[in-house]
């Protein structure tokens, strides 16, 4: 079976959690012991977020006044081979000597008139309270919104329209090869009025592109990997319930968050819907059981 696995934000680093490699390793470590025990008879490609990661590249680049700081888009590439390499690693001390492993800069074509980047939504890097938060917007220009009690930068999420290296990352998977790619939802490029291809200052949204991925790879399952067993009604309150098995329509019907479970219900109802086959949100941990059929939220046609 050809599965993407769609790592959430936790599997790098948790909430409140410094930034440290020694965090984000021991964090990758997990998700790996879960990506490998289901490697043995399946093909797997796996994606992953950068929002912190990216963030932290920033800010490290706005503290260097001798040269401009560099866009969103060339940080995106460097976190895409930092986090691979440590995905390639953890999972390479788990598996077989002979499990070929690669990491592939993945860009990803966005639409130049798309109507996000009117109105920027993604948050990425660390949390600032709100004094913080109104220097660094007065001094970089950045867009701040609220995160729970306290802030974060906000940039344009595009949507994806195309895979560039899709061709490869086919190649790669029907030779037996375990691909980390798309990671923080892919390098955002687009074409100019001259057709000349160039990055973007945005970040699309990691499940959206693992969807893509996993629809123009023609995956067999979608597993979006997050810290919870699955999507919720009523979430926080006493009548909360996890939901087994859905339809698209029934998931796309619930009033999601926008910026936790919101894109991953997006993203799994357009996968499920354009392919016909199964996409699944559920826990890290619980990979083998989604995978078996008996954990996290399915949704199928």
């Amino acid at each position: 079976m050809r599965i993407v696995i769609a790592l959430g934000g936790n599997a790098l680093l948790r909430r409140g959690q410094p930034m440290t490699a020694e965090n984000q390793r021991a964090n990758i470590r997990v998700a790996a012991e879960a990506i490998a025990q289901v490697v043995p008879g399946n093909e797997i490609v796996v994606a992953h977020g950068n929002g912190p990661q990216v963030g932290l590249l920033a800010l490290q680049a706005a503290a260097y006044h001798e040269v401009a700081a560099y866009p969103l888009d060339v940080l995106g590439a460097q976190t895409e081979a930092m986090i691979g390499y440590v995905i390639e690693q953890e999972l390479g001390n788990l598996l077989p000597t002979d499990q070929s492993l690669a990491t592939l800069l993945t860009m990803i074509e966005v639409d130049r008139n798309d109507p996000a980047f009117a109105h920027p939504t993604k948050p990425i890097g660390p949390v600032y309270d709100r004094e913080t938060a109104e220097r660094l917007k007065a001094v970089s220009g950045w867009a701040v919104a609220p995160d729970g009690d306290k802030f974060r930068r906000v940039v344009a999420s595009p949507k994806p329209k195309r895979i560039f290296e899709i061709r490869s990352i086919r190649s790669l998977v029907e030779q037996g090869t375990i691909v980390i790619c798309a990671g923080g939802g892919g390098i955002p490029t687009m074409y100019d009025e001259a057709g000349l291809l160039h990055g973007v200052e945005a970040v699309i949204d990691k499940d959206l592109a693992a969807a893509l991925l996993a629809e123009q790879l023609d995956a067999d399952l979608l597993v979006i990997a997050t810290d919870v067993d699955g999507v919720y009604t009523d979430w926080g309150t006493p009548r909360q319930a996890r939901l087994g098995r859905v339809t698209p329509e029934e998931l796309a019907a619930l009033d999601l968050p926008p910026g936790s479970m919101g894109p991953k219900a997006h993203a799994a109802c357009g996968f499920a819907q354009s392919t016909g086959n199964e996409a699944v949100i559920g826990s890290l941990t619980d990979i083998a059981k989604i995978i078996a059929g008996d954990a996290g939220t399915r949704v199928r046609t």
